[in-house]
C-alpha cells in the first residue's frame, strides 16, 4: 500500500490558478508512475496528466498548455499546476500511483487518494 494524500484545492474564479499536491507516506514513490485524474458529477474519472518515474509527462487534450504535472521524489510529493481554470475543470481530482499498464487508464493505478475538490467559478 501507498498512503496518498491530497490537498491544495478549493474554490477560484475562471482564469485564476492552484497547485495541488500529493503526498505519500510509508513508501517512496520514486519507482511509481503518478498521475492525476478528476471525476465531475455525474461522470465518469478521466486522466488528467502522468509523469513517468523518468520524469516525462503526458495530459490528456482538455488541459495541455495549461496544467504542469511535477514530482519531487525528495518530498515523496507530486504536485499538478493548474492555470487559466475553466468552469469546466470543476471536480474531484485524485492522484493515483501505478505499477504498470497504459498512463490514461483508471485500470492501470493500484493506489489512489481521497480526493480534493476543485470548484471553478464563472
Amino acid at each position: 500500500q501507498v498512503p496518498l494524500v491530497e490537498s491544495g484545492g478549493g474554490l477560484v474564479q475562471a482564469g485564476g490558478s492552484l497547485r495541488l499536491s500529493c503526498a505519500a507516506s510509508g513508501r517512496t514513490i520514486s519507482t511509481y508512475v503518478m498521475g492525476w485524474f478528476r471525476q465531475a458529477p455525474g461522470k465518469e474519472r478521466e486522466f488528467v496528466a502522468a509523469i513517468t518515474r523518468n520524469g516525462y509527462t503526458y495530459y490528456a487534450d482538455s488541459v495541455k498548455g495549461r496544467f504542469t504535472i511535477s514530482r519531487d521524489n525528495t518530498k515523496n510529493t507530486v504536485y499538478l499546476q493548474m492555470n487559466s481554470l475553466k468552469p469546466e475543470d470543476t471536480a474531484v481530482y485524485y492522484c493515483a500511483g501505478s505499477v504498470s499498464g497504459s498512463l490514461d487508464s483508471v485500470r492501470a493505478y493500484a493506489y489512489w487518494g481521497q480526493g480534493t475538490q476543485v470548484t471553478v467559478s464563472s
